[in-house]
Order: structure tokens, then sequence, then C-alpha cells
């Protein structure tokens, strides 16, 4: 577990890398850089690389995943993260800065600077749809800002959670463009998927699998080993090519679910919630005051329908959330101080001044998916299960380790973003604001400034465009370029007074909607962010808009829509245009079911074939590439050879919080299946396997019904039953996001704990491992889906 970063040394003049580059970059060759990729200039002796030009600075973008506004001290919150506080203070932090409210349409915005249906990234890349801003498959005509940067001679990395590749290009046969390498970086470190186990992380460098050499026992989590490498590709691109500016993308993991640190780090904290959620909203409030992030007339927005105040939980329930929030901030602290390692690093290569560095606090809200409780098993909340208070509170030591996969209560969510109202999901400003920070030692004069101009993510990247002296292609790879939707925010860094560019801003997010314009907001709520799952949704013409005058109201406290109805028709009238230009219609707002691939009508990848076989060396398929085995019978053959005694896994997917498995202990076959982390069903054969060749067969008949229906289950070796059992409820939508399914092994962490979660590898010989599915109920024809979705708008 790395600690605090070492103190910082002053970097030595004499170094070629530290010599500062001018402010305003200037390109002095002759190439178009309106028409991306550059090339070498072969006219010239000696051949030479592409020019960034002179003074284009380095860029660095830091962004943590699921922090609301009010969550870091820099921003007055509870949680300490003195890196952010260090950037701020020698640089500008951004009091009206904007996302999407969810990760992956937030993460094409930035990299692209369009809006996000735009490009086609409606909701995240687990929940895509064919409709055209919901496929979730990035144009060629949206270059990224690693293609641009690159394309002028940068040299680029992206560290971290990507979370923007489409699921069905996830696995060893790619098709590669939309991976990391593939849209413009040089290197890659780090995760696909929504979220990563921080103990037992599933990773790819470049386009291949790798896992980190290191467990939890030996001081290993995953927010440090992103940092060691992030700083290791900076420290090789300096040393071989100092000449050239760098772009380095490091997007941690943390602080979203799961909540894993260590427990010094949690226990730092200890006590420093027990007065609740509420009074930290007051308490946070005054310090954002006091910092100047938010007016002296600022007041707290409405509290969250159904959601209890704190004075109305038990003794019980307050402990357990007083607990959660001890570790997400602990989580949080220990993730910037990694960051910090990232900043001194740069700091002793001398390289630190001239770079532009954007530290953004979030992605979206702080996540409100864990529901009034929180759960120490996510996927059950995801699954419309509420996690049981006493069974947590009998396990609050082990809260952040491996055998939990937390996220905190709503309530906590609701503080986290102070002052604003409601959570990730959801368009109010709960959901859309964030802390960004930006420093530029060499770039920008003021020091501990703060901005109030208005600004969103898709801002980002024509703001690296200009201080670098580029500009916008007008073809990449001769593909004619979408207009850049964004609007530069470089205006704003000598002049705190500036009037605000970026007038108008749509926001959409699983029917929720919001528009933004020339300091007025209207905004509706359509669903709720911890019921993600068959919950009935009112019409969308029944939905309720709010209005907000924000020369006025700061926080989105008081509605004047019963007060100002035409003013609230025409932003409405603004949000249809927005919402047609777009591509945001129709609306569809579904959140679990979407994540099953036959709901959603995605491709499949194994184009409907009913039977499917693997070899021995098969492996790391996300849910997509792995055989569908969910709401359907189906029968696994395993072909293979033993030996007395022979253990291991034959074929496993999923992990400890979900999953299923096939394997053998001390040569005895045992199929096991794990419903969300919470109910385990273990068939066991009554006998060792004898030394030879066997098929060893799973037999899955399922019930039929809605999703999620309960199946028998009969284990059979060489056509004879050697055990049976019952499973009453199976995994509706997904098993994991962060695990995979491998022949062989299990990876990551165990079904089951019946082997450990690493040297469980089957000791026998895998000839083949065939799968036979079942039909599943057919969800209809692409066109009967988009239908129905025209019918639900």
């Amino acid at each position: 577990m790395r600690g605090p970063a070492p103190a910082r040394r002053r970097p030595d003049p004499a170094r070629p890398e530290a010599r500062p580059r001018r402010r305003s970059p200037t390109v002095t060759d002759e190439a178009d850089r309106t028409r991306l990729p550059l090339d070498v200039d072969t006219t010239t002796r000696p051949i030479r690389p592409v020019h960034a030009g002179d003074g284009a600075p380095n860029v660095v973008v830091v962004l943590v995943d699921d922090m609301g506004f009010g969550a870091s001290s820099a921003y007055g919150g509870p949680c300490e993260m003195p890196t952010a506080r260090r950037l701020a203070d020698e640089g500008l932090r951004y009091s009206r800065f904007h996302v999407t409210p969810l990760c992956s349409p937030t993460r094409q915005a930035l990299m692209t600077g369009r809006n996000h249906h735009s490009v086609g990234m409606g909701v995240t890349s687990e929940m895509s749809t064919p409709l055209p801003g919901y496929h979730g498959f990035r144009p060629a005509s949206a270059a990224t800002i690693a293609q641009i940067l690159s394309g002028n001679g940068y040299c680029t990395a992206a560290v971290g959670k990507w979370h923007q590749t489409p699921p069905v290009e996830v696995s060893p046969s790619g098709p590669f463009p939309r991976w990391p390498m593939g849209e413009g970086f040089d290197y890659f470190y780090g995760f696909m998927g929504a979220e990563m186990n921080h103990w037992y992380p599933q990773l790819y460098q470049g386009r291949y699998a790798v896992e980190p050499d290191r467990l939890p026992e030996d001081g290993y989590h995953l927010s440090a080993d992103l940092v060691d490498h992030a700083i290791s590709w900076v420290e090789n691109q300096q040393a071989i090519t100092p000449d050239r500016p760098f772009f380095t993308y490091l997007a941690l993991g943390a602080t979203h679910a799961p909540f894993h640190v260590a427990p010094e780090w949690r226990d730092k904290y200890a006590g420093r919630f027990d007065a609740g959620w509420d009074a930290q909203r007051e308490q946070t409030l005054a310090r954002q005051k006091e910092l100047g992030i938010v007016p002296e007339s600022t007041e707290l927005a409405p509290w969250a329908e159904g959601v209890p105040h704190w004075d109305e939980l038990d003794e019980t329930e307050r402990r357990v959330a007083a607990r959660f929030m001890e570790t997400y901030a602990g989580f949080a602290e220990h993730a910037d101080v990694q960051v910090g390692r990232f900043v001194e690093a740069l700091e002793e290569m001398g390289v630190l001044d001239d770079t532009l560095f954007f530290y953004l606090l979030g992605d979206n809200g702080a996540s409100g998916e864990g529901g009034p409780r929180g759960t120490f098993r996510e996927h059950l909340v995801g699954h419309g299960i509420q996690d049981d208070t006493a069974d947590m509170a009998a396990r609050l030591d082990t809260l952040g380790d491996p055998t939990t996969y937390a996220i905190y209560p709503v309530g906590w969510a609701l503080a986290m973003n102070t002052p604003y109202p409601w959570t990730k999901q959801v368009t109010h400003l709960g959901g859309t604001r964030d802390g960004m920070i930006v420093r530029w030692g060499n770039g920008i004069a003021a020091r501990g400034e703060i901005r109030h101009q208005w600004h969103h993510v898709i801002d980002v990247l024509p703001t690296i465009l200009e201080a670098a002296g580029l500009p916008a292609p007008e073809t990449y790879g001769g593909v004619p370029q979408q207009r850049i939707e964004g609007t530069s925010l470089h205006y704003s860094f000598d002049a705190p007074e500036a009037p605000d560019r970026h007038t108008t801003q749509y926001f959409e997010m699983i029917g929720n909607r919001g528009i933004y314009h020339e300091g007025w907001s209207a905004v509706t709520r359509h669903g709720v962010p911890w019921e993600m799952v068959d919950t009935p949704k009112r019409p969308f013409d029944e939905d309720v808009w709010e209005l907000y005058d924000h020369s006025d109201d700061w926080s989105q406290a008081r509605d004047l829509a019963a007060h100002q109805p035409d003013r609230l028709r025409e932003l409405q009238e603004v949000f249809e245009r927005e919402a047609e230009q777009h591509h945001v219609l129709p609306l569809d707002d579904r959140v679990t079911e979407r994540e099953n691939p036959d709901v959603a009508g995605r491709l499949d990848l194994h184009q409907g074939r009913s039977t499917l076989s693997f070899g021995p060396n098969v492996g790391r398929l996300s849910e997509e590439a792995a055989p569908n085995v969910k709401n359907r019978s189906h029968v696994i053959t395993a072909d293979l050879e033993v030996v007395t005694g022979t253990s291991g896994v034959v074929a496993a997917q999923g992990g400890r919080f979900g999953g299923w498995s096939l394997y053998t202990v001390d040569g005895v076959p045992h199929y096991a299946y794990n419903f969300v982390g919470r109910d385990l069903t273990v068939v066991r054969g009554a006998d060792p396997l004898v030394p030879g060749r066997h098929d060893l067969v799973v037999r899955f008949s399922y019930d039929g019904g809605p999703p999620g229906s309960g199946a028998d289950v009969v284990l059979e070796v060489d056509g004879r039953t050697v055990g049976s059992g019952r499973i009453p409820v199976t995994t509706a939508y997904y098993f994991s996001f962060d695990e995979t399914f491998n022949i062989g092994v299990d990876r990551g962490t165990p079904v089951v704990d019946d082997y450990l979660p690493v040297r469980n590898r089957f000791e026998g010989l895998i000839h083949r491992v065939r799968f036979d599915l079942d039909d599943v109920a057919d969800p209809g024809t692409v066109e009967e889906r988009d239908q129905a979705v025209r019918v639900h708008q």
C-alpha cells in the first residue's frame, strides 16, 4: 500500500527537460494541421518526426470516478485530499464545471469534445442499444484528444479506467480501433469496464490481458499500481524524447464502487461521521462559503424524497452508515495521495510547470445506487435487492477488504453532492456538477483563485487545443470531422470576471432531462437512481419539470416553475431542439434490463450459435464475449483427463460477488452457483473421479418465466448422475462488471471458497469444454424493440 508522497525536490535547471517552454505555442512548419494525422517529413535530411510546435505544453488529465462536488477538502468536503488542495492553491478551481450523470457518456464527451449522444454514448457502454444516440460506437468523424495530439507530434498514454469500448469488441478477437491504442494512445495500462476490484484486478496492457504480480497481502492496491505505471511511462518518455510533449490520461477506478482500501486509511476517519449526513451537509456548505466556492446566499437544496434523514435511523443503521462513509473517505484520500506521487514525479523531472494539468473530481455526481441502506455487495442492489443491515453490522470490521464489494447509502451521496440536489444518473446539479482544478505553472498567472464561469466536460478538448496552439482537424484519417461542440475555457485562465461563453447545454440520462440556458435551468427527474430493475415508470409526458434562476439561486433550492410557466415552456422548447439535434430521442428509461444484450438488442458476438466450444487456453472473456447462460437452460460438457486427487477449476465465470464455477476438489466434481454474492448453491459429486479421461457434465434446467427464475442442476460423470441441486433464484442481468469467463482457472476473486483466489488452475488436462444453449425468451425484432421504446417516449 503506497503511503504519503516523499518531500518535493526542486527541478535541476541544468536538465534540458527543466527549461521552461514559451507560454504561447507556435507552429513554425508549413504542415496542414487541419488534416491529421501528420506523418514524418521524408524530404528532410535527416528525416524528422512530426513536431508539436515550440512551447506546446504537456497535458495531463486526471479523472476521479463517482466523486460529488462536496466530497473533497478542496471543495469544502470531509475527504482529505492534499493533492487536490495543492493543485488548487497553485492553480484555479472551477465552481460551475459540469459533466454528464454517468461514466461512459462523460468519458466519451471528454475524449471527443462532443456531446455524449452526438458520439453514440447516451448511456454506459454496457447499456447500449442499436439507436443512433445510444449504440456505443464512437464514429471516426469524432477524433479523440489523443488522436489529435498524437497526430500533431505528442506522446500519449492512457492509464486506468477506459469504459468506452463497445462490450462486444472487448475480447481477444477485437476489433481494436475503439480500444485505447486504437483511439490515439501509444500506451495503455488499465481496465476496460465500468469498475474494478482494487485488490484482485483484471487488467490490460495494450491489447493483452495481464494480472498484477503482487497480492493484497503483499501490499497491492490498484490505485497505487496505476500511478506507478503512469510515472514509469512519463519517466521513459522524458528519458528518450524530452523534446516531445506528452499527454497522460490517468483515470482512477476510485472512488467508484467497490470501496476498497486498507483499514489504516478507513480508521483514520473513525468517528468523524457519527453526526450523520444531515449535519455533514451543513458543515460542508459552511466550508464552501468560507472558501468562496459558493456565494454566501447559497441554500441547501431540498432533501431527496424517499431518503431517510439521519435521525430516522436506529442505532445499528447509524453505526453501519458511519462506517460506510469512513471507508469511502479513506478510499478517496488514498487515491488522492497516489495522484500526489504522480505530481511529485512530474516536479522531480522538471516538467510540472510546463504541464497543463486538469484534475476532474468526478465523472458524475456521487452515486446513490447503494440505496437507503448501502450494501457490502453492490450487485445485490444492481438486481433490485436491499442488503441486510444486521448482516452488515456483524461484518463492519471487514468493510473495504477483499471479502466486500461495498457502496455507501444514498444519504452519503446526497451529502457528498452538497449543496446540490440528487445524485449520479439524475440531471439536477447533484448529478452533473463536479469540482475541476486546472494548474499550468508557465501558462496561468493566477494562483489559488476560483473561476465561476459555466463550463462542461466537452470544453476540455478545445481548451487543450487552444493551449497547444493547434487547430481542430477538419479531417482525421481522411474522414471529415463533426463539429467540436465544446467551448474552450482558456479565456477564463487570466480573466476572472470574463462573461460566460458556454451558455446553453442540454442534459439527458435514462429519461432524466435538463437544460441550462443563459443563467436558467429546467430539469425533470424521471427515475430513482437506486431503483434500477423492473420499476414501473410514469410516462415521460407526466414528468414534472422544475425551473431555477441561477442569478439568485446557486443550488437549485427554489423551484419557480409554478411562478413562471412561460419561461419554463421556453426552456423546454430549447431542450427539445437540443435533443433533436444531438440524437437524444427516442428516450429509453431502462437501466439494469439493458445490461442484458438479449433485452437491449445488441449484437450477439456468437451470432446466435447454440453450441460453443472452448479449448484449454481460452480466457479473460467479458460478460458479452462469454457464453450467455443467463435465463436459459444449458448443458456444459467438459472433456478432460485426471489423475488421482486432481483439483482445480475446469470453467468459471464471475467471482465472489456473482458467478458460477465447475471444478474438482481432490478429484470430486463440484458445480457452484453464486447469486450476487448472497446465495451460494454447491452441487457436489459423491466420489472422486478415477484416473483417466471423462466427460464431466452440468445440466442446467431453467424454470422459464421472468428473468432470474429458478433452475434445477444435475451433475454427471460419463452419463451417470453424481449430484443434483436446486437454485431458487438465478442471475437475471449480469454476473459481474469486473470479473471474466475462463477455462481451466478462476481469475480474480473465487466464485466459491472451496479453492483459493489464486493457484486454482486445473491440475489435469482439459481437451474441450462445450456449451449447448437453449433459446432464451424471444425479445422481439430490433424494429419491435425500437417501437416499444418510442411508445414509451
